[in-house]
């Protein structure tokens, strides 16, 4: 008989690939409906960024697809990211289910464009998104998503002043510098560094989000020691590039997020060729090849993809028109999206496992 519950007992082997769990035990198949030879469900996905959707739809409707009297199969799909594991000596922050470390052991790996890009990409696919810039010494984000010239409000709020934050290409934004003049250098001591980026955890509207990226200053020092001592976070990421001098830094910085408690979800290897504008089918190694992968076999962490470099992204973050949005067929931008859907599942299977 073709009712809810064989609809539901056909649903049940089929698992989410990455969690290896049951769909519907997963409580991710929602709403059956039987009309005459239709059935209709929603399939719940745990990230709107899901690298596999097309895979577990398809599986989804093989499976339906045995009942005898089945002539067409209806997948609604629609997200529920869940919430990051909450730790008792740190405190969330409301609205904000997953907050995100995009790090980097040196500078000049392209850590901020590969922050910008993750968020814009995670917000692209369809997820909220907000981005704190605690890079204080060198604040890049704004111009990178647009908002050089944005001007954030200070509103009174019930704890005190709350920041509104500059919104572009579905990224809400907190940065040092929309608080100081663009030529102005920030010298200050660690305590006053840590005071501006609890601020920017804890007196920002935030509002509802699924993913808070962190495009932390490169190295292993106070702002990642107070990012990591007051919230409790999803993960780190590390960018390198191939060569040997970032790598050994890159290392570095991965350890120090693991005697943190903070787990590492992998390793970003960024311009790890070059491609160039005129001739589109060659690649040149101009920083060396194969060391992410490497890394990432000798540590034991995922290797989440490799960005090549490409003309067009630099130009993309100088205009302030982030690749994955200005020139979305680049083989950068398909790597970018691709690595903010990995790291977005490995949120996801974080969260849901015991």
């Amino acid at each position: 008989m073709l009712d809810t519950n064989s609809v539901l007992d056909v649903l049940r082997p089929v698992q989410d690939p990455e969690l290896q769990k049951s769909l519907v035990e997963l409580n991710m198949i929602r709403n059956v409906k039987v009309d005459n030879g239709t059935v209709s469900f929603t399939l719940v996905l745990t990230t709107p960024a899901c690298p596999l959707r097309e895979f577990i739809v398809e599986d989804c409707q093989k499976a339906v697809k045995q009942l005898s009297g089945v002539e067409e199969v209806v997948v609604d799909v629609t997200a529920e990211t869940p919430q990051q594991k909450s730790l008792p000596d740190r405190t969330g922050i409301e609205g904000v289910k997953n907050i995100l470390a995009i790090s980097s052991g040196k500078g000049g790996v392209g850590k901020s464009t590969v922050a910008v890009n993750v968020a814009v990409a995670l917000a692209q696919l369809g997820a909220k998104v907000g981005l704190l810039d605690a890079d204080i010494y060198g604040p890049n984000a704004p111009a990178m998503l647009g908002l050089a010239d944005a001007k954030v409000m200070v509103q009174k709020g019930k704890q005190g002043d709350v920041i509104e934050p500059a919104f572009n290409h579905g990224v809400k934004l907190v940065s040092m510098g929309f608080l100081i003049d663009p030529d102005q250098p920030v010298i200050w001591r660690g305590p006053m560094l840590n005071g501006i980026i609890r601020q920017f955890l804890y007196q920002v509207e935030w509002g509802e989000l699924d993913y808070l990226i962190v495009d932390m200053p490169p190295g292993t020092g106070d702002a990642q020691l107070t990012l990591a001592q007051a919230v409790p976070m999803a993960g780190a990421v590390i960018v390198t590039t191939p060569q040997n001098v970032a790598l050994l830094d890159s290392r570095r910085g991965l350890k120090m997020f693991e005697q943190m408690g903070v787990p590492v979800l992998g390793i970003i290897e960024n311009m790890s060729y070059f491609i160039p504008p005129d001739l589109p089918e060659r690649q040149y190694d101009l920083f060396g090849s194969g060391g992410g992968e490497k890394t990432s076999k000798e540590l034991g962490i995922p290797l989440l993809g490799c960005i090549p470099l490409e003309i067009s992204l630099r130009q993309g973050g100088d205009q302030g028109l982030p690749i994955a949005v200005g020139n979305p067929e680049s083989a950068s931008a398909k790597a970018l999206v691709a690595i903010a859907s990995q790291i977005a599942a490995k949120v996801s299977i974080a969260a849901l496992s015991n």
